[in-house]
């Protein structure tokens, strides 16, 4: 189906968001030419600014969900643009929805029209509150579509199945991610997301605040391990969906502890609400991208944080 060539040009849509930069980053060092598509609305020109001086990168300010257009040969499609924290797709909900619906569409056009291979980034959240402990792919999800996350998961959840008809239907070669959390440099500090939340906390000796009593768990993936999954998978014929996280499952408290402790903070805890629908548990089955990628996380939890850790005192001002 998808096409190879002497040097494979790839379009990343938010491409200039934390993951969508450490993914342009890692394609050119091997290689790749890369389209990058952001609006800008979630991500930052800050991001990929290092990168624009390659003669082989190419940064795009567009809105996926008005049209795609890139000229000439593409290999590779790497569909990331959405917003991706609780806060931004609380604060954006309709813009949410239209980039899983409307900015899939374009991007499988796109794919479609080039002949090349589409990857979709969905999420761990099409698993909601999982009833199913770790999750398996075969697991359909427990998901509140009128909650306030709804508006994520079921735009993820609809981009996954337009991927797989644009698949059976007009015969491209599709392959889907469900990404569990991730975390590493150039996270915005106030994205709402509990290791930046804690990090920034820590570095300026304020309380971390853990929602809930904190036993809620979530498994964390160094983000130099997601991007090596990402590429795994593009590079196979696999058509998922696949797993892709770190199945080390440890508590919120237990992880605002440790970031306190690696940072050498004075700060105590607080315990503030939870949020509505926030799932209790979260841990990936990631049997399929074992066998099917040859892949598995080696950044032990520990290293991942320290590094991010000195990536945000690198960054005062985003402290």
């Amino acid at each position: 189906m998808g096409k190879q060539s002497a040097t494979r040009r790839t379009v990343v849509t938010g491409g200039a968001g934390f993951l969508g930069s450490h993914l342009c980053e890692a394609l050119l060092a091997r290689g790749d030419e890369v389209v990058c598509l952001d609006n800008f609305l979630t991500g930052s020109p800050d991001n990929v600014d290092h990168l624009m001086a390659n003669p082989s990168f190419r940064l795009v300010r567009t809105d996926v969900t008005d049209f795609v257009h890139v000229g000439g040969e593409v290999d590779l499609v790497l569909h990331f643009a959405s917003p991706a924290s609780p806060i931004d797709y609380l604060r954006m909900p309709v813009e949410t929805l239209k980039v899983g619906s409307i900015g899939t569409l374009h991007a499988l056009g796109l794919a479609r029209d080039k002949g090349a291979r589409f990857v979709l980034a969905s999420t761990s959240e099409v698993y909601g509150d999982p009833e199913v402990h770790p999750q398996p792919e075969s697991y359909w999800g427990n998901v509140n579509p009128v909650g306030p996350r709804g508006v994520y998961d079921e735009a993820k959840r609809f981009a996954e199945a337009m991927t797989l008809a644009y698949r059976q239907t007009h015969g491209v070669d599709t392959g889907i991610l469900r990404i569990f959390n991730t975390f590493g440099p150039r996270m915005r500090p106030n994205d709402g997301r509990a290791i930046p939340n804690f990090i920034r906390q820590a570095l300026r000796n304020e309380p971390l605040t853990v929602a809930g009593d904190g036993s809620q768990t979530r498994s964390i993936c160094y983000v130099d391990d997601l991007v090596a999954g990402v590429l795994a998978l593009a590079d196979s014929a696999e058509p998922g969906p696949i797993n892709l996280g770190n199945p080390h499952e440890l508590s919120v408290l237990e992880l605002a502890q440790w970031v306190i402790d690696l940072t050498g903070s004075s700060s105590t805890i607080t315990f503030v609400d939870r949020p509505v629908d926030d799932p209790s548990v979260r841990r990936p089955d990631t049997t399929l991208a074992r066998e099917r990628l040859n892949w598995s996380p080696q950044v032990s939890i520990e290293d991942g944080l320290l590094r991010t850790i000195a990536w945000f005192r690198g960054h005062p001002e985003l402290v």
